[in-house]
């Protein structure tokens, strides 16, 4: 007989914080770093985004899985992160789109959820004192114990996360965005956003994948190109002769500086003249390609409401993002490059661009999944750059 008994589960951080709540999804131990992100949906999105390799995420919005977990709503083949955290689990949600609760879709990936704490003074303990290394477990449950085995964790800097991410081989994307507009649609229809049909030529290109989103591709095919993936340790050479016009630089998991071979083959597909785009950590590829260093931001950038400024036209971007480092724009030869979008909280480098050589960059995500639809014009902008260089 199945029992209905709740679980207790504790989180606890490396500096001898913790909290104890109610288990929800898979149970067992995971160690990671515990970030935070300010979203009030896209909860699934969030999960397989394989950016969050590593990561422990805490969700600031209070009531998490009332819609529920559908087969569309994917970023990835799988969730990659390291554990869940929440103030309330919604157990019994309502969407016309939903397969499965958030519960079992947590379980079915391995994925320990907690629910019942107080997410709000996690958040505040994070922003305070930075992300912080944590281990959450159902199975332990001394924090003592746990505070010890948090500080043996080793944590992101000098881990190279994405050849866990990555694709095994490459492959050829042709899917478009999805139809969601109107109720009773069937959810898996494809079409193309606001009526309009991809271009009629299609532009080859070569996309590294160090854990790329799916609607990132969506969006590249949407703009008329014609997609092959291919794994992050795939050489520049191979890449050069695969007879693309332009080369993507996908998102991905953890320290930038931990994975020299991604960003060895950049400067040399920069050195090729050819036409380069990257997202997240394909602008911080970009950024160390051309000799600059990134370092590690106290709590990072992790949520769909950033404010951006494009320092070419003066206008605010509202931007999706998700990462724990940034390009420092000091280190960069200002000859070369220059910043093209700056974070209007912070001031840290949101985009970078040459200025004699069609290569750019931005730290976000325009794709906006989750998030809004302010920068989706940096595709149609890649789609004419490139062909302006073929």
């Amino acid at each position: 007989m199945k029992s209905n008994k709740i679980k207790k589960a504790v989180l606890a951080l490396e500096d001898g914080t913790w909290f104890e709540g109610f288990s929800f999804g898979a149970e067992g131990k995971s160690f990671g770093e515990v970030c935070f992100n300010t979203s009030m949906t896209g909860y699934q999105e969030i999960l397989t985004d394989p950016s969050y390799r590593g990561q422990i995420v805490t969700m600031t919005y209070p009531l998490i899985g009332n819609y529920g977990v559908n087969n569309v709503d994917v970023e990835s083949r799988k969730p990659f992160l390291s554990g869940f955290v929440v103030k309330e689990y919604c157990k019994h949600p309502s969407n016309y789109r939903m397969t499965q609760n958030l519960g079992d879709y947590l379980k079915k990936n391995n994925i320990i959820g907690i629910e019942g704490i107080d997410t709000r003074a996690l958040t505040a303990h994070l922003r305070t004192h930075g992300a912080k290394n944590g281990v959450l477990s159902t199975s332990e449950l001394d924090p003592k114990k746990l505070v010890k085995q948090a500080k043996e964790h080793q944590g992101l800097v000098g881990r190279d996360l994405v050849k866990e991410v990555t694709c095994d081989k490459p492959y050829h994307w042709t899917e478009l965005p999805y139809n969601l507009d109107k109720p009773g649609d069937n959810p898996n229809a494809q079409m193309d956003l606001a009526g309009l049909t991809p271009p009629e030529k299609r532009i080859k290109i070569a996309a590294l994948d160090c854990g790329i989103k799916y609607n990132i591709l969506r969006r590249l095919t949407a703009e008329g190109f014609d997609v092959t993936v291919y794994p992050a340790t795939t050489t520049a050479d191979v890449l050069l002769a695969s007879g693309a016009k332009g080369f993507f630089l996908s998102n991905g998991p953890g320290d930038p500086e931990a994975v020299p071979y991604v960003y060895e083959t950049v400067r040399k597909l920069v050195d090729s003249n050819a036409a380069v785009f990257g997202i997240c950590l394909g602008h911080q590829m970009l950024g160390l390609a051309l000799g600059g260093k990134t370092y590690k931001l106290k709590f990072g950038h992790r949520g769909g409401n950033q404010p951006v400024i494009n320092t070419r036209n003066n206008k605010v971007e509202i931007t999706s993002q998700n990462h724990g480092f940034a390009v420092d724009p000091d280190s960069l030869d200002k000859s070369l490059v220059y910043q093209s979008h700056i974070n209007l909280s912070d001031n840290t480098s949101e985009g970078l661009a040459m200025k004699h050589k069609p290569v750019y960059s931005v730290q976000y995500h325009p794709e906006a999944s989750p998030g809004p639809h302010d920068s989706r014009y940096l595709f149609k902008q890649f789609r004419e750059m490139v062909e302006r260089n073929s």
